[in-house]
């Protein structure tokens, strides 16, 4: 990763994000919002013909492209049900296998951000994530998908290693406006990937939106890698150091643990509802096609427009305030979602109001988790795991939950991991 010599690295490249990998058509927005909010301070990459605004602009679409790939199987789920002759029900846990490989990849490659030259990494793992998405597509059932999208899942991590980037070049009293332009770009790519890839799906057939999204992930990995100056390697000690250093990292900091427990219970609330919801919505209750299901991420794509706003607030109020107000937010939407059950409006509510949430949530614990670590690359990694821990427990506990009780159990399921993440607010920074 590149430094910037104007721009004060200990403490500029503290704040991160948790990223994930869709399709580019509407990664465009979070892109477009990046280049806006940038500031005109001399950009790391700089020297290899890319201005701040173009370089900030790069990360989003990446970031977008990348966090899409997570979330690529779950409203395909039926379609991948009815190829291989199951219950949408009983493929449910492959969307879990996927935020478990992003976990795993973060804990052992993101890491590494602090030590190796990040440009031939940025190149290897994009090329590792396109070969397991071309296996996903040709995968002759539900173990080697499964198998595949784990693999394609942990190496997706690219993000991880270049936001600090972003972060290096921002002031001080900007940094949280920063992070949240990436941020932005995030939930772009989750939302597209439902979107465009329900669509997708619904007309050419699951197979052949892994075969799109490893095109696309080639494409930016390796312009992104193009993007970046070579390094030399810039850590001493052993390259997995960082993976054995994360718990004294947490002991040390406070505001990094309960960032890691507040991030886990929202991010594993809004998990279990987002990869349940295409079961919902195609199943009896409502009987959508998977097209029509995808359509309704567009009400979750209005709440990335809160990314900025929330950086703002962080910056004037502080990221505690942020966090429970945040909380309030998810807490009504979750009695929303049950009523959405039975009527489309409130699901409508909902969805923009859990998403509105999480990106507040989001924007507001990684700053206030990395703004006092001296290992910016290692805190992240921990941030990043906890938060996709909680996502993936909740993820495989929600869909035991929708065979036995419907959707009343998956609502059951948010509304639990809220509770844990609301009671590690409770201890004030």
């Amino acid at each position: 990763m590149p430094s910037s010599p104007s721009s004060p690295a200990p403490a500029a490249s503290r704040t991160a994000v948790l990223t994930a990998t869709p399709p580019v058509t509407t990664a465009t927005t979070a892109t477009t919002h990046a280049a806006d909010a940038a500031d005109a301070a001399p950009a790391p990459a700089a020297r290899r013909g890319l201005g701040p605004n173009a370089f900030l602009a790069l990360i989003a679409v990446c970031t977008a492209v990348t966090a899409g790939n997570i979330y690529l199987a779950a409203p395909l789920l039926p379609l991948i049900a009815h190829d291989f002759g199951s219950a949408p029900s009983a493929v449910a846990w492959i969307a879990s296998v996927a935020q478990f490989g992003y976990a795993a990849g973060l804990l052992f490659f993101a890491p590494l951000g602090d030590r190796v030259n990040r440009r031939p990494l940025v190149a290897a793992l994009s090329v590792a994530t396109t070969a397991a998405l071309l296996i996903a597509a040709v995968a002759p059932g539900t173990g080697a998908l499964a198998a595949a999208v784990f693999v394609a899942s942990a190496a997706t991590v690219v993000p991880q290693l270049l936001v600090p980037l972003v972060v290096e070049r921002a002031p001080a009293d900007r940094r949280a406006r920063h992070v949240a332009v990436v941020i932005a770009g995030l939930f772009t790519g989750i939302v597209a990937a439902r979107v465009v890839g329900a669509l997708a799906g619904q007309a050419f057939g699951w197979r052949w939106v892994f075969v799109g999204a490893s095109l696309l992930t080639v494409v930016l990995g390796l312009a992104t890698a193009l993007a970046l100056p070579s390094e030399g390697r810039r850590g001493t000690g052993p390259l997995l150091s960082g993976i054995t250093s994360l718990p004294g990292l947490a002991r040390r900091s406070p505001d990094l643990w309960r960032a890691c427990l507040r991030q886990a219970g929202m991010f594993g609330a809004w998990s279990a509802l987002w990869t349940s919801l295409a079961l919902l919505l195609t199943g009896p209750a409502y009987g959508l096609s998977i097209a029509t299901a995808g359509l309704f991420g567009l009400f979750g794509l209005a709440a990335s427009a809160v990314a900025p706003l929330a950086g703002g607030l962080v910056d004037r109020f502080g990221a505690a305030k942020v966090v429970r107000s945040a909380y309030v937010l998810a807490a009504v939407s979750v009695p929303l979602f049950w009523l959405g059950g039975h009527t489309v409006v409130a699901l409508f509510v909902a969805a923009i109001a859990i998403h509105a949430a999480l990106v507040a949530s989001h924007v507001a614990n990684q700053t206030l988790a990395l703004t006092t670590t001296s290992a910016p690359a290692t805190a992240n990694t921990a941030y990043v795991v906890s938060g996709f821990a909680g996502a993936a427990l909740a993820s495989s506990v929600a869909a035991p939950a929708f065979a036995h009780w419907g959707w009343t159990g998956v609502c059951a399921v948010a509304a639990l991991w809220l509770v844990v993440g609301w009671v590690s607010t409770s201890v004030r920074r």
